[in-house]
């Protein structure tokens, strides 16, 4: 530790920090615009130039070491004439524009002008213009003449989004921040660049000129589009939310959010939303009050119950629901006499599932993905998947960590990888048996099953065999792969032989808290595959798209064609199946209090920040309701902390509840013959609020989707850009454009799921034939 003197006392810091950290260390506010802490230092902009003994001028305290014995000096005349020098050359091109800038009121300029700009201006000259442009359907850049050329954007697009979408050109007072040749900015964390914009440069597009700062209630809450658990802060006026920001959370989501939790609010007060209970009646719908739909609802099911029994009742719900929901759904169906309750609409193995009450997890904090050594992601699109989970994996990738994928495409993670294993999904666990097979040989044990000489795989189990902290992580489709257990199976394996954590990263939002609160089938109960797989007597739905949320959205839209009573409980209106019968208005997150479980078990509840639009009601008390209806014990509960307390018990026993060790043997499963399809689920179609925000879907990672198809098959067919092809799944055909990938297994094609465009076909993993159209 080295101390220094600063304004008259001593403080004491690591050695080779820098001034600013004594400064923050001593909560000694320097003002500054380019300095982040979570950036590297540019020292640009010289806003925080202090006073230091025995320097002949005055130096930026964001780049200067702190060396033995320092003496610095922030308010002395000497420090304080150079920051107002700085200040009005700062504003000297400023437009000062303050009354119908969307920054006013939160502004960094705006607040140090304050306390150190003039009251007049000395320039008389005029001030230049930095011509607006149009990058996308998120960011504004339309007042750039604002810009004080401070590089946070551009440094947050290189060192943490990974992409460098914005960078300076020119020279002088001809520099301006662009990006290149006239591109839009795509990143997936692109909204971030709002937050470190010192001033009003870049801006919310969708919520530009809705609402000046002062007039927001600002309400904390949680997001529920992935298994990060971000923390936000919605903000509200008059009833409606009209920002998302985010909460800073060092252990979860730091100070970041991606753009599905920042935009997705305008799917909330969209056109699309569902505000009254719906009947189908002679095959129209019918609005009707709460008590009919629920009359209707429990009439129907104890009809059901009578003629039919128990074996035709299932319920089939979408992970990102709350605990209290998820535990009153299977409540409901339990109570009924069914075991048929489920999440996992995309699953293809359902018998990869944790005991009763315990949960497959992270296997490790959030926080340490960014301190691992080496790491093996298998069958994750991470970047879009896990969004901030990628940016912890980027940021231990820029500090020398070793990272491999395996699967069938490699995206652009926006990070450099050690090494690729590229295999058609029915070779992933062959893929596996490989790496095993290196590490036993290295450890002088018996390989768990055949292994194949692989030199990709070799690589793996020598970075995992040496280093200390090091993963497996099984991604979104390694968990609705058909052989998910043999994939678990085989990485806990290497994982028990090298020491590294093994855990998937789950892929809704209470992934975990579902599992935890046994939202999952019991003896003898259908899951989700069969219940969306055959006609159903009776079958509830919680906020679940079944054709687009399904893993054969085929055979779900033929299931539930010939299905009896179907009750959609959904927050919009164009999200019911076809074949629904009644539609009942629940609240989305941000107009209901509930609780979710990350990925790593972090338990995090929210409250409602807004009143449910319209006659929607929060899901727990609508099922609460529906409860009593149908004469069941157990729903009497008065608020949501009960309903908490009831479903997820003692806390303090939650973390022995987590559990990715598996009871299946290993097996490596029989290879699919000819071509295999692989999916992923695009970033703004995993669920049903952000596929209904607008700004999210004009997107480029919202197109409609393309076929990918591996270099050799594309010249098989010989195809050309623009071309289309057929895709056949059994009886299942569409007719999509497809697009050559190099980095395609030979033997795959990539077909999107959860899209309108591709909800006619079948399986999300399985044989597929393709021809030109």
């Amino acid at each position: 530790m080295i101390e220094i003197e600063l304004d008259g006392k001593k403080v004491s810091v690591a050695e080779g920090s820098m001034v600013m950290h004594a400064a923050d260390a001593a909560g000694v506010t320097i003002p500054h615009f380019c300095y982040h802490r979570k950036l590297s230092i540019a020292a640009n902009c010289r806003m925080c130039l202090v006073d230091i003994e025995k320097s002949p001028k005055p130096m930026p305290a964001c780049a200067t070491p702190v060396t033995q014995g320092m003496i610095v000096r922030t308010k002395s005349d000497k420090a304080v004439k150079a920051q107002k020098s700085v200040m009005e050359f700062l504003l000297i091109n400023h437009p000062l524009d303050c009354p119908i800038c969307d920054q006013g009121g939160e502004c960094q300029l705006q607040d140090l002008a304050v306390g150190y700009g003039g009251s007049t201006s000395r320039y008389a000259e005029e001030k230049r213009v930095v011509f607006h442009k149009n990058v996308g359907p998120l960011i504004s850049m339309q007042e750039m003449s604002r810009c004080i050329h401070c590089t946070r954007c551009v440094r947050f697009g290189q060192e943490i989004a990974g992409i460098m979408e914005l960078g300076m050109q020119h020279r002088g007072e001809h520099s301006e921040i662009t990006t290149f040749i006239g591109r839009s900015i795509d990143s997936e964390l692109s909204g971030n660049m709002i937050d470190v914009c010192p001033v009003g440069a870049l801006t919310s597009k969708p919520f530009r000129y809705s609402a000046r700062t002062w007039e927001l209630s600002r309400r904390k809450s949680v997001s529920p589009h992935d298994s990060t658990g971000a923390n936000l802060i919605v903000q509200v006026k008059g009833n409606k939310v009209l920002r998302v920001v985010p909460l800073e959370n060092d252990d979860v989501n730091e100070c970041w959010i991606s753009d599905r939790d920042r935009f997705s609010y305008e799917a909330l007060n969209s056109d699309a939303r569902l505000t009254q209970p719906m009947i189908k009646q002679g095959g129209q719908w019918q609005t009707v009050d709460w008590n009919t739909a629920l009359g209707y609802v429990a009439d129907g099911l104890k009809r059901i119950k009578g003629e039919h029994g128990v074996a035709g009742i299932g319920a089939v719900a979408a992970g990102h629901r709350s605990v209290e929901e998820l535990h009153l759904l299977a409540k409901l169906v339990r109570g009924l006499g069914s075991e048929s309750v489920d999440v996992r609409a995309r699953h293809a193995d359902f018998a990869n599932a944790a005991p009763a009450g315990q949960a497959r997890w992270l296997g490790r904090s959030i926080a340490s993905l960014t301190s691992l050594n080496s790491a093996l992601v298998v069958g994750s699109f991470l970047r879009k998947d896990h969004p901030l989970f990628a940016l912890r994996i980027r940021q231990a990738v820029r500090k020398g960590a070793q990272v491999f994928s395996l699967n069938a495409v490699h995206d652009d993670w926006a990070m450099t990888l050690a090494g690729r294993i590229t295999s058609v999904p029915s070779g992933w666990a062959q893929a596996l048996a490989d790496v095993a097979g290196y590490v036993a040989s290295a450890k002088g044990v018996a390989a768990p099953a055949n292994a194949l000489v692989n030199e990709a795989a070799k690589a793996v189990a020598d970075a995992l065999l040496s280093g200390e902290r090091k993963a497996i992580l099984l991604g979104n489709a390694a968990a609705q792969h058909p052989q998910a257990s043999g994939l678990l199976a085989l990485a806990q394996w290497i994982g028990d032989h090298t020491g590294a954590s093994v855990g998937y990263l789950t892929e809704a939002a209470n992934s975990v808290g579902a599992q935890l609160v046994h939202a999952l089938p019991g003896a003898g109960g259908m899951n989700a595959g069969q219940m969306l797989g055959q006609p159903m007597k009776a079958l509830l739905l919680l906020d679940v798209e079944p054709v687009r949320d399904a893993a054969d959205a085929a055979a779900a839209k033929t299931a539930l064609a010939g299905s009896g009573l179907i009750v959609a409980l959904t927050s919009f209106k164009d999200a019911a199946v076809d074949n629904a019968d009644v539609l009942l208005p629940i609240a989305p997150f941000t107009e209901s209090a509930g609780t979710l479980v990350n990925a790593e078990g972090r338990v995090q509840s929210y409250v409602g920040v807004v009143r449910p639009l319209g006659d929607a009601r929060p899901a727990w008390k609508v099922l609460r309701v529906l409860g009593n209806l149908l004469g069941l014990p157990g729903f009497e509960q008065e608020s949501v902390d009960e309903v908490r307390a009831e479903a997820l018990g003692d806390l303090s026993q939650l973390p022995e509840r987590l559990n990715n060790r598996s009871s299946v043997p290993i097996a490596l499963g029989e290879a699919v013959r000819g071509l295999e399809r692989v999916s992923d689920v695009p970033i703004y179609a995993t669920d049903s609020v952000v596929r209904r925000a607008t700004s999210l879907q004009l997107t480029s990672d919202a197109r409609a989707p393309q076929v990918g198809l591996s270099t050799a098959l594309w010249q098989q067919l010989g195809l050309k850009v623009g071309d289309s092809v057929r895709l056949t799944q059994d009886a299942a055909s569409a007719v999509l454009p497809a697009r050559e990938d190099a980095t395609l297994a030979a033997q795959a094609v990539r077909v999107a799921a959860g899209c309108a465009e591709t909800v006619g076909l079948g399986a999300m993993f399985g044989p597929i034939a393709v021809e030109k159209a």
